[in-house]
């Protein structure tokens, strides 16, 4: 039931308008971002210097979410000696820690849990899947609040790769 009622809450998150998200981070410098990965590592934004940055909001019981995985995954593994960096930040309960790990063992990209991150500047979550894209610079190029909220090779190719290829 308690499933049911977030799956709700979701849905209907989704039909408000992306304004209430505030301000749209796109062309701004990322805001701090922090976590502790589940391997046990660290991911600091500021350490990404140089580097793409792809940030994936989700959680086990998002359908969207975990279908939009493997393409983030083969994405990723295509991509990731060009300077990708890709981290999944699990919305879940941290009860279901166990669920979580058991989704990302079959990923290559690190995932941390929402309990163990740091990322106050980019709005209060209200809906899943949430993806912004961060260039070398450490500009936002895709604000998920204002953008498509789904994820799939086609449209990472489209907005990542060029990233990937600017110097």
């Amino acid at each position: 039931m308690i499933r049911f009622l977030v799956s709700a809450l979701v849905a209907l998150g989704a039909c408000w308008s992306a304004s209430s998200a505030g301000a749209s981070l796109e062309g701004k410098p990322a805001p701090a971002f922090d976590a502790k990965l589940m391997d046990g590592g660290t991911f600091k934004l500021a350490d990404a210097s140089g580097a793409v940055v792809v940030v994936n909001l989700w959680a086990t019981w998002c359908a969207p979410c975990r279908a939009e995985m493997p393409a983030i995954d083969a994405y990723y593994r295509k991509h990731r000696d060009e300077g990708l960096r890709i981290i999944a930040v699990s919305m879940d309960d941290p009860k279901d820690e166990q669920k979580v790990r058991a989704v990302m063992k079959d990923f290559a990209f690190p995932a941390a849990l929402a309990r163990d991150t740091a990322m106050k500047g980019y709005g209060r979550i209200w809906r899943i899947p949430l993806t912004f894209v961060i260039d070398r610079q450490g500009v936002v190029r895709k604000d998920g609040w204002f953008a498509d909220p789904g994820i799939d090779g086609p449209l990472l190719e489209r907005e990542v790769t060029p990233l990937l290829r600017a110097r």
